[in-house]
């Protein structure tokens, strides 16, 4: 779980925010409307703590074509439970419960900070020292430019993370720095059985993956085994093939040893990007 200063929760420090977000009593403060789903800004309050968070009813998730209608929010907590599992504390805390709207997913909401620059558009062929590129980005009609990256540890967990979870919507919107810590959000469209990743962290692809990562990996395959906690949890919130798939790319990591590459089946980059 992620360590408690690490959170920006209101006055107090969140000594449990999974306990806070699965028994507080929720109040709907508001509505994020740039969301393409119903998305409630709310307050949390249990046991005399209170903390902003993020609520998403089911009820409010609209159909896709390529995911069971339904399932958006179970998908978002399964991604906090791998992440969880990695020891790397790249998905807030986020549970599924009963709200005002109906069962939906519940997210401690983290509030961006720092002035750390993620991404950005550079002119010319190279990305330049501490960058890595993506791809060219057509800016207006006469001019394009170099999508570029950060070279940054905590995105390089994240590409991993993304590849284990098969995200298919790793948009620039969804990583929040906070004070030194990184977080990434919107993990809906997640844990497909067919290989859907679409991110804009690819600057490593076919690059060895580190120590850590392989670490990392190696300990999911283990928890995602017959039995094991990690497999149970996810028991309740994807499907057992969406589980075996998972399994597949854990396996398929370790056995590569490299970051994975687009597999030119499906659009590599999401849209829009950020």
């Amino acid at each position: 779980m992620p360590a408690p200063e690490r959170i920006p929760a209101g006055s107090v420090t969140v000594a449990d925010p999974v306990a806070l977000l699965t028994h507080g009593e929720l109040t709907v403060r508001g509505r994020i409307r740039e969301a393409s789903n119903a998305v409630l800004y709310c307050t949390v309050a249990y046991e005399g703590q209170e903390a902003a968070c993020v609520y998403k009813p089911v009820a409010g998730e609209r159909p896709l074509w390529d995911f069971p209608d339904g399932t958006l929010a179970q998908r978002e907590v399964a991604a906090y439970e791998v992440s969880l599992a990695t020891g790397w504390d790249l998905v807030p805390p986020t549970v599924l419960r009963d709200g005002p709207h109906g069962e939906g997913m519940c997210q401690l909401w983290i509030e961006a900070s720092g002035d750390a620059r993620l991404l950005a558009l550079v002119d010319g062929d190279e990305p330049g020292e501490g960058w890595k590129a993506v791809g060219l980005a057509q800016v207006d009609e006469e001019r394009t430019a170099l999508l570029v990256h950060a070279d940054d540890v905590r995105l390089r967990r994240l590409a991993v993370l993304d590849a284990v979870i098969n995200n298919s919507d790793r948009k620039g919107g969804h990583l929040l720095p906070a004070d030194g810590h990184l977080y990434g959000i919107d993990h809906g469209v997640t844990f497909h059985a067919e290989n859907k990743l679409r991110t804009l962290l690819w600057g490593w692809a076919g690059e060895p993956l580190t120590d850590e990562a392989l670490k990392a990996l190696q300990g999911l395959q283990d928890g995602l085994a017959e039995g094991a906690a990690l497999a149970g949890r996810l028991a309740d919130l994807i499907t057992p093939t969406e589980t075996e798939a998972l399994r597949a790319r854990v396996a398929a990591l370790l056995k590569s040893g490299r970051h994975p590459e687009p597999s030119g089946e499906w659009p590599a980059i999401p849209w829009p990007p950020v």
